[in-house]
């Protein structure tokens, strides 16, 4: 019955209210924001030269991209785009595509504002994230307190079961490690790590992220260069099959947009307000809001467009028949046969630290809901600990479609309330953007200083943005 209803809520919220909603906001913002991740490519990169520049309240920049990414680059990576490819045929990666070009536009909106509205906690160090600029920005304490159950439930409880999921499967597939084996080993070394705090789980992240995000890029570029005459004939296919163009995906054309916006969204997360909450634990370089929008624009390009592009070259240039095998063992099963036994290998490897830091993050994320529903407590914050070990451990014995049916639920009402609020608050945003481009137009490293006045109309935690804080070193 719980999996029925789980359905038949997927149905209604994906079918007839996300998909519009994720690609209205994303032409929304690319419109209103003029194009920024085209006008500013370049720019997201040069954001990066100084992201190791921080200061005792905030992580980095470059390790809140490190702990976003960690959350991103998981199993919607390997996993998810196996899904989609074998779902929606190869025209699922195209909508991949799309989601991530224009959703590129959503994760500045949210990450910039994600940044504006932080403050800090009672040790000294910076949170923030949707439910603090739908209190603050919006005044709605009900919005926020919505936003937080569905962050609870989704990133606390859900998510990391998917995750979980992958990697017990990975292992049994390559070793014959029975899953609740591998459940017990991710549950007690997760607890390890998430007990010592965001600062400890983005250094967790700056190390394991780039390493094994750099060592797939490699796999997979020798894969593409090992088959490169075939590779327009793979691009073609995409791009005809998502656009209904062969007459054997012309019936497909719906599933693929639907598996591909999806996959996309779980993958690189844009518009769901899991980020922000990372992009606002930073201390900036430069010193303003909309430098965390740049930093995680990036994290959706790497993400979708490279990464989940790297697993697709492997899954459709491995001459693998689509719907024969599903999930990671999809991806596992084409590696093996462009490079041998050692591909399976190397798949369980990337999937369990790409899955486990995804873990990790959630947790962080997660936290940021507690002082909102009332958990922000010694008995509360126990509890909080257990449900999330717990459901890593569940994860690790359940069956794919019931943790997948319940990932995209808890993904849909998230996405909703977040993208609601990024709109409402659009006129901050463009404000945020305007001022940014005024000092690079100059020439002026950007640096925001709020006054008196634009602290009470934005509602702003006061000192955060004065002078002494934004002080460039």
């Amino acid at each position: 019955m719980i999996n029925e209803i789980v359905g038949w809520l997927n149905g209604l919220l994906w079918g007839y209210a996300l998909v519009p909603l994720l690609l209205f906001a994303g032409i929304w913002f690319t419109a209103r924001l003029k194009a920024i991740q085209f006008r500013h490519f370049s720019h997201m990169f040069s954001v990066m030269k100084n992201s190791r520049k921080g200061d005792g309240h905030g992580i980095t920049s470059f390790q809140a991209l490190c702990t976003s990414l960690a959350a991103r680059v998981g199993t919607g990576n390997l996993m998810g785009v196996a899904v989609a490819i074998s779902i929606g045929g190869p025209g699922a990666m195209f909508w991949m595509w799309v989601i991530a070009i224009i959703g590129m536009a959503t994760a500045f909106a949210e990450s910039t504002l994600g940044q504006l509205y932080k403050e800090e906690n009672r040790d000294g160090n910076y949170r923030g994230g949707p439910a603090f600029y739908m209190l603050k920005g919006l005044k709605s304490p009900a919005l926020a307190l919505i936003f937080s159950i569905c962050l609870f439930i989704g990133y606390g409880l859900i998510f990391s079961a998917p995750q979980a999921n992958s990697i017990a499967e990975a292992f049994n597939f390559s070793y014959n490690i029975e899953p609740w084996m591998t459940g017990i080993f991710l549950t007690i070394f997760a607890g390890i790590i998430v007990l010592g705090g965001m600062k400890k789980i983005a250094r967790f992240s700056e190390l394991v992220v780039p390493f094994m995000g750099v060592a797939y890029l490699l796999v997979a570029l020798w894969v593409i260069g090992a088959n490169i005459s075939e590779i327009p004939g793979i691009l073609a296919n995409i791009v005809s099959s998502a656009l209904g163009l062969r007459e054997a995906g012309g019936g497909m054309i719906g599933v693929a947009l639907m598996q591909g916006i999806k996959r996309g969204l779980y993958s690189n997360e844009a518009g769901m307000g899991s980020v922000p909450h990372a992009a606002a634990a930073a201390t900036p370089y430069p010193p303003h809001p909309a430098s965390q929008g740049y930093v995680q624009m990036l994290g959706v390009f790497f993400d979708t467009i490279v990464l989940c592009t790297c697993t697709a070259m492997i899954i459709l240039l491995s001459g693998i028949e689509l719907g024969q095998t599903f999930g990671i063992q999809l991806t596992q099963q084409a590696l093996v046969n462009e490079v041998g036994t050692w591909g399976s290998d190397f798949i369980a490897l990337a999937i369990f630290f790409f899955g486990f830091t995804s873990m990790v993050a959630n947790y962080a994320y997660a936290e940021n809901a507690l002082p909102f529903i009332k958990m922000n407590n010694k008995i509360g914050r126990l509890v909080f600990l257990a449900l999330f070990l717990g459901m890593i451990f569940y994860g690790s014995i359940a069956t794919l479609g019931e943790v997948i049916g319940m990932a995209d639920l808890a993904m849909a009402l998230m996405t909703v309330v977040n993208v609601v609020a990024l709109i409402l608050l659009t006129k901050t945003l463009v404000t945020l953007a305007k001022d940014y481009n005024s000092h690079i137009d100059k020439g002026d490293i950007p640096r925001f200083i709020a006054t008196q006045e634009q602290e009470q109309e934005m509602n702003l935690t006061p000192g955060i943005w004065s002078e002494e804080n934004t002080r460039i070193k």
